[in-house]
C-alpha cells in the first residue's frame, strides 16, 4: 500500500474523531448532534469507495480498542454494539457508497455532490433507525422521530457545506478523488 495512499485513509478517520469531538446531546434522543457525517461522507467521495470504507473501519477500530473518540468522547466496543452503533456501522457503509457514487456519476458542481452525500447520509438514517429498533427496541416510527427528524435541517446545512467545500478544494486541485 502506497504511502500517500495510508495518510490519506488515516486523515479521514482523524476527521471522523475531530467530527466526533464537536458533539452535543440532543433533548428527544439517545444520538448526539455530532460532526462525523460530513467527515464520513467526504471520506468516502474523496478516497473512493474501498479507501473511505477503510478509513471508517479504521475510525470504528480505534473506538473499539477504548479509545474515546466517539461522540460524547466515548469508546470501547459497547458503543459499537449500543444504541448510536447503527449509525457508526452505517459510515462504513455511506463511504462506500458515496464513493461508488463518485466513481459513477463523477459529479463536477455542488448539487451532484451534495445528492452523494444525501444518498450517504440515507444510509446513515437507515442503519440507524435498524440499531434504535434493535438496541433500543423501538417501533420503526419511535426511530425515525427519535433518530431521523431531529437531525435532517442540521445534517442538510453540514452536507451542502461538505460539497461546497469538496468543490472548492477540487477546483483548487487540493483534493483529486480516488478512481
Amino acid at each position: 500500500m502506497k504511502t500517500t495512499r495510508v495518510v490519506r485513509i488515516g486523515l479521514f478517520a482523524c476527521l471522523t474523531v475531530l467530527g466526533a469531538l464537536i458533539s452535543f446531546p440532543t433533548p428527544l434522543s439517545v444520538v448526539p448532534v455530532s460532526l462525523q457525517t460530513p467527515c464520513t461522507l467526504s471520506a468516502g467521495f474523496v478516497l473512493g469507495p474501498k479507501d473511505g470504507a477503510i478509513s471508517q473501519l479504521l475510525y470504528l477500530l480505534v473506538g473499539a480498542v477504548g479509545l474515546p473518540v466517539f461522540a460524547g468522547q466515548t469508546g470501547g466496543i459497547g458503543v459499537l454494539v449500543g444504541p448510536t452503533a447503527g449509525f457508526l456501522w452505517g459510515f462504513v457503509l455511506s463511504a462506500a457508497l458515496t464513493g461508488l457514487l463518485n466513481r459513477f456519476f463523477r459529479p463536477q458542481k455542488v448539487t451532484g455532490i451534495f445528492l452523494c452525500l444525501i444518498a450517504g447520509m440515507l444510509v446513515i438514517y437507515i442503519s440507524g433507525a435498524v440499531g434504535l429498533m434493535t438496541v433500543m427496541e423501538y417501533s420503526l416510527i419511535q426511530a425515525i422521530v427519535s433518530g431521523v427528524f431531529p437531525f435532517v435541517l442540521a445534517d442538510f446545512i453540514k452536507l451542502l457545506a461538505a460539497a461546497y467545500l469538496i468543490n472548492r478544494l477540487g477546483k483548487a486541485k487540493i483534493l483529486s478523488a480516488a478512481s
